[in-house]
């Protein structure tokens, strides 16, 4: 099975201008693609494979005043041709939709690197092509540091290595192949029920609480809304002739308002990290998940903001893979399954129970239940007949 490891990296100034240059050569070769497959799509003609299109890059390359793309490494510019065809096809095959065009403001500065030429020590990884020279002081620029030590394996085959930039540090991520588990869990099934009083309720009766209800993550919404209304000013305040002019002191608001947003969103992510852990080392024999209309439910503008923080999706797909890695079979309940409405002793549905009540009371048998634990039960029976 492979896995992505991803790692935060600590180049130096010299490095870090190469990482740059390297992501705006593969947005620039993705773009020049993109333009390439429109042109020839408008005009009706037959897809361009990849292979074809790096023959003519070759040869764009020669023109005058593109020199400067002989300095990044080929494999920069071969994937980024390769990824703008592979999305072509996602929208031939109605996967997704018309490609467009990678803004240097807007897109997440990226480039990959090839697996056969990446090398990783303990502390290191030689990054492809920032220097030709042999001596060993300009050797030094290929190896950056990575800020986790021995955290990504030595000597093995790496698959896809991507170099990513999220507006603050540079980050790597790399799979590499784990052999599958072979174990089979025995344990009594789960049924996970999510909500916003709480984040997850357990078929077993265990509650995970709302982290954004916690002290410090109220105090970093706090500080955040702060720093959006105080950059808000300074645009407003730095307008000249009906355009914002953005100064020096806009972009570090702009910079502390990252790290807050950055903060907060590591909080939510490490508490579903940990809770999705506990759950698997309880080697449960299968998990059930409601599949929760995330889109629909942040229409409602009174709960919205608490939708997105949750992190449904999230959520799942963390707990989906580690499924995966335990051999823990995992079933998604169908969107309108009525967890909450169900009676979970003699099956009657309650069509008209409102988001207001928190307790179920069955007007049938008159079972008085926690309407989420209850949920979590109704799972927990709709796996066990799926699997």
């Amino acid at each position: 099975m492979i896995r992505t490891i991803k790692v935060m990296l600590i180049p130096n100034n010299r490095q870090k201008t190469r990482m740059f240059q390297y992501a705006g050569a593969a947005r620039y070769a993705y773009n020049w693609t993109l333009d390439m497959e429109r042109a020839n799509y408008e005009n009706g003609g037959k897809f361009i494979f990849d292979a074809d299109l790096r023959r003519v890059f070759t040869q764009h390359k020669a023109e005058p005043g593109k020199g400067w793309l002989f300095t990044i490494s080929n494999n920069v510019t071969k994937q980024a041709i390769k990824d703008a065809c592979e999305a072509f096809k996602r929208f031939f095959r109605k996967e997704a939709a018309f490609p467009r065009f990678k803004s240097r403001k807007r897109s997440r500065p990226s480039f990959y690197q090839d697996p056969v030429k990446l090398k990783f020590t303990e502390t290191h990884v030689k990054v492809e092509g920032f220097t030709s020279s042999k001596r060993k002081n300009r050797q030094k620029l290929n190896w950056i540091r990575l800020a986790e030590h021995g955290r990504i394996p030595v000597d093995v085959k790496y698959y896809n290595p991507r170099f990513t930039f999220d507006g603050l540090n540079w980050w790597v991520s790399v799979g590499v192949d784990f052999p599958d588990s072979d174990a089979t869990p025995q344990g009594d099934g789960i049924g996970i029920d999510l909500g916003l009083k709480d984040l997850a309720i357990l078929s077993d009766g265990t509650k995970y609480a709302n982290i954004n209800k916690s002290r410090k993550a109220r105090k970093l919404e706090k500080k955040k809304r702060r720093l959006q209304r105080s950059g808000s000013r300074s645009y407003e305040k730095n307008k000249k002739k009906g355009n914002y002019c953005k100064t020096s002191n806009v972009t570090k608001k702009e910079k502390k308002l990252l790290r807050v947003h950055h903060k907060l969103t590591n909080i939510r992510t490490n508490y579903a990290q940990q809770i999705t852990t506990g759950i698997t080392k309880r080697e449960p024999s299968f998990v059930c998940m409601e599949d929760l209309n995330v889109s629909g439910m942040t229409s409602n503008r009174h709960l919205s903001k608490a939708v997105q923080q949750q992190s449904f999706r999230d959520f799942r797909r963390i707990m989906e893979y580690k499924c995966a890695w335990n051999n823990i079979r995992f079933a998604a309940a169908d969107r309108f399954f009525p967890s909450s409405k169900l009676c979970c002793q003699c099956g009657a549905i309650k069509s008209n129970l409102t988001l207001r009540e928190r307790i179920y009371r069955c007007e049938c048998c008159g079972n008085v239940i926690d309407r989420d634990f209850q949920a979590a039960l109704n799972l927990k029976a709709y796996g066990e007949a799926a699997l």
